[in-house]
């Protein structure tokens, strides 16, 4: 490939306005034939200053070896975002951005919270949550239009977050307004969400809200990936803790806060940045893979009438839909010393971002990867990530995508694009931002000229 022809296509990945248009599949496309790790520039874009470049990585097999061995790529040492962070020591501090020994410690605590009891309370929530969110949707219409994306998609995670995390329900929208504002900080219209406004939430609300920040005379939020950036959310979590230490329930917090042994109690520090954790990350990739799968089938009609024949394919149908959308589209790590990867030298201190959208299209891997098939198997995509980090709530994800699939095939007869998706501006997170759509209830008249989808 000519240097300029790869000139363009790296500076299309980086750039976060590109992601609006969708992700550069094509060029991603064209780097990973070339080479299984490439060099692309941190030109100075939308307000931001030159970054020092980094190590793209594209395909599978280099990914999962890149996150499999954090001793030679580390979370911690620069963190886990692609610009480098404001306030290292402070986003060190949280588990996502953490190497073991450290990690592991949070990490076994964390996962002695998902006791069987709770994620069967969980996944039993789930389901209600779903058939509730599509019987608000359908409203007992023959027919009718919605946002799938923010009328739908957005409540059932937050819905989901709110059990793990003990929020009481009516403050749920202030984890979409964090969400939006960390995830769609590169994005006008989300960096300065505000659809929380206090109405009919907690005490604890209230008095988180009187910290949100509000934009500068220019419109800038201070950045979200900061302590300081997110006041509001730092403080809920500080009042939640010493609400569920006081009166514990059966929720995951409740169960965190209450472990002592080996691995010690989780402090205070510990817990906020664990809420932050969930009330962010736990959010965003199901929050975006919802729409991306609802997405995947409309453009796949084949695919859709063959998961509604047959509704025993949905569980292969969610991961074939997170492989084919990828909601976290990268995530950083910086060499602890010199290494060669793929044949390229990495020096130490260089960053190394995985692409989970090409590794997700590797021809290596996936025959005729750009194709969505619900049948696909095997397929190990990499939309959770591979090693140490793998995400603790994949199967939560999976229960939640397959819980409102299942109800929406089954109350729907037909679904089908109304206007234009909108997507974010973000070169890390494949956010739908917009999803108008028009469905037939079943047993609705037939309508002349459409058909079944």
């Amino acid at each position: 490939m000519p240097d300029l022809d790869r000139q363009t296509d790296a500076l299309a990945v980086f750039d976060p306005a590109t992601y609006e248009q969708g992700p550069p599949l094509d060029a991603l496309r064209r780097m990973r034939a070339e080479a299984a790790v490439t060099w692309v520039e941190e030109p100075a874009l939308h307000g931001l200053p030159e970054g020092p470049g980094f190590w793209l990585v594209l395909r599978h097999a280099e990914v999962e070896r890149v996150l499999r061995d954090p001793a030679t790529f580390s979370s911690w040492l620069g963190a886990t975002q692609i610009r480098d962070a404001q306030d290292l020591g402070w986003v060190r501090r949280m588990m996502l951005n953490m190497d073991p020994p450290d990690h592991s410690r949070l990490r076994r605590m964390l996962s002695r919270s998902f006791t069987p009891r709770a994620v069967a309370a969980l996944t039993a929530g789930i389901e209600a949550a779903a058939a509730g969110l599509v019987d608000r949707m359908i409203g007992g219409a023959s027919e009718g239009r919605c946002d799938f994306a923010k009328d739908v998609a957005a409540d059932l995670p937050l819905l989901t977050l709110a059990d793990v995390l003990g929020v009481p329900a009516e403050d749920r929208w202030l984890t979409y307004d964090w969400s939006n504002r960390v995830i769609g900080w590169q994005d006008p219209d989300y960096a300065v969400s505000a659809a929380f406004d206090g109405t009919g939430g907690t005490a604890m609300a209230r008095r988180a809200l009187q910290l949100r920040p509000q934009p500068d005379a220019d419109g800038r939020m201070p950045d979200p990936r900061t302590r300081a950036g997110m006041p509001d959310l730092y403080a809920y979590a500080r009042l939640l803790a010493e609400e569920k230490r006081r009166t514990p329930g059966t929720d995951v917090m409740s169960i965190l806060l209450a472990q002592s042994g080996a691995d010690g109690q989780v402090s205070d520090a510990e817990f906020e940045n664990m809420f932050w954790l969930f009330a962010v990350a736990g959010n965003e990739t199901l929050r975006n893979g919802l729409p991306g799968g609802l997405i995947a089938l409309l453009q796949h009609p084949d695919q859709l009438a063959a998961l509604r024949a047959d509704p025993a394919l949905l569980p292969g149908a969610v991961d074939e839909m997170l492989r084919w959308w990828t909601p976290v589209m990268v995530f950083r790590r910086t060499a602890t010393t010199n290494v060669e990867l793929s044949g390229t030298q990495v020096r130490a201190g260089d960053k190394v971002v995985v692409s989970f959208t090409s590794a997700n299209r590797d021809e290596r891997v996936f025959g005729d990867p750009d194709r969505f098939d619900v049948r696909r198997s095997p397929n190990p995509h990499l939309s959770f990530g591979h090693g140490p980090h793998f995400c603790l709530g994949a199967q939560l994800a999976r229960a939640q995508m397959r819980a409102l699939f299942a109800e929406l095939l089954r109350r729907t007869r037909t679904l089908e694009l109304d206007g234009e998706a909108v997507f974010l501006r973000s070169n890390f997170q494949r956010g739908v931002k917009r999803l108008p759509v028009r469905w037939t209830a079943v047993g609705a008249p037939d309508v002349p000229g459409r058909g079944t989808d």
